[in-house]
């Protein structure tokens, strides 16, 4: 089985994470932001992942070291769990409309790190939906896919409505994570023979 535990400690944050990637069962997420646990829920689901996370955070900052932080352990731990990452598909993509907005992802797990975030205008409509902050969406993805070793290209193709927005990205991440990670019993998939 493909799963992994991993705590990440800092003076910010103290956080608990496992992460399997060959079963799906309920995911158990709680980070103190009730937007963000359900955006990473709607990843986890829609990559076919299990995903548990206990986290506490300096929220009576701000969000951005619980958000960046959870970024970064599951980063980690996908890293981990995927080790010279041969035998899985590598490449995922997917659009996702949500209402009237339209978000795309396109990753590789490439072994090399690298974000495009793209939104109509620059910035989401609203600043907040909740405690969160929107701007710690490319701040999350940024953090996921340095630390997973993986190029990943996200945008909001058009939309009007924040969440719809937001949500759309976080599904769309998850179902290309989902194809990228697939097991395919080929070896490394470069012509390298190494990621």
């Amino acid at each position: 089985m493909r799963e992994t535990v991993l705590e990440r400690q800092t003076s910010e944050t103290w956080i608990k994470l496992e992460l399997g990637l060959d079963k799906q069962s309920e995911n158990e997420i709680n980070t103190g932001v009730g937007f963000f646990d359900h955006m990473l829920n709607l990843l986890a689901f829609r990559a076919g992942m299990t995903l548990a996370i206990k986290c506490d955070g300096d929220l009576y900052v701000d969000a951005h070291h619980t958000v960046e932080d959870v970024g970064i352990a599951l980063g980690q731990a996908l890293a981990q769990i995927l080790g010279d990452k041969s035998n899985i598909n590598r490449y995922g993509e997917a659009s996702i409309p949500m209402d009237e907005s339209l978000a795309r992802c396109m990753l590789d797990i490439s072994g090399r790190p690298f974000l495009v975030f793209r939104l109509p205008g620059e910035r989401f409509p609203c600043e907040r939906l909740g405690v969160f902050e929107t701007e710690m969406v490319e701040e999350f993805f940024r953090a996921f896919a340095f630390h997973a070793g993986m190029t990943m290209h996200l945008s909001v193709e058009y939309g009007k409505n924040t969440h719809h927005m937001v949500e759309a990205l976080f599904k769309a991440a998850g179902v290309a994570l989902r194809q990228a990670v697939a097991v395919t019993n080929g070896g490394v998939t470069s012509t390298k023979g190494v990621i």
